[in-house]
């Protein structure tokens, strides 16, 4: 069985590496799915779930706030801003935060705020998200 080198890291630590079948992750363009064999590829990822099933079958998910993904045919790095193990992550925390991002970009003052406030809102939305599609699994 092909299997691919998976790892995912962000400035504070690593957050997984191992063996994989398959990698599936939100890009810039749209959603990537990663198998063994993968042409070449550096592109940028937004905030969201990265899936990754593990050679024994069973997956592992992951919480990136954006990123930069690089491929190369045996090996799927992530580079996040910000990475979150699925088990670890927390609904009402990140519901608060959202609430906050909310509430920042109507008081926003100026545009740069507004644009701060917008970015953490996002990141918060897709963090809820992840964490329900964790959850399903």
């Amino acid at each position: 069985m092909a299997t691919l080198h998976v790892d995912v890291v962000s400035a504070e630590e690593q957050i997984f590496s191992g063996e994989a079948k398959f990698v599936a992750l939100p890009g810039e363009g749209g959603e990537l799915g990663i198998l063994p064999q993968h042409t070449p590829l550096i592109t940028r990822i937004k905030p969201g779930a990265v899936r990754i099933e593990k050679t024994d079958g069973s997956e592992e998910f992951v919480f990136v706030a954006g990123g930069i993904l690089e491929v190369q045919p045996g090996t799927v790095t992530v580079l996040a801003d910000t990475a979150i193990r699925g088990k670890d992550l927390d609904e009402a925390k990140a519901t608060e935060a959202k609430k906050q991002a909310e509430e920042a970009m109507k008081n926003a003052k100026s545009d740069i705020d507004f644009a701060a406030a917008q970015g953490e809102f996002a990141a918060m939305a897709a963090q809820i998200a992840a964490l329900r599609k964790f959850r399903k699994k």
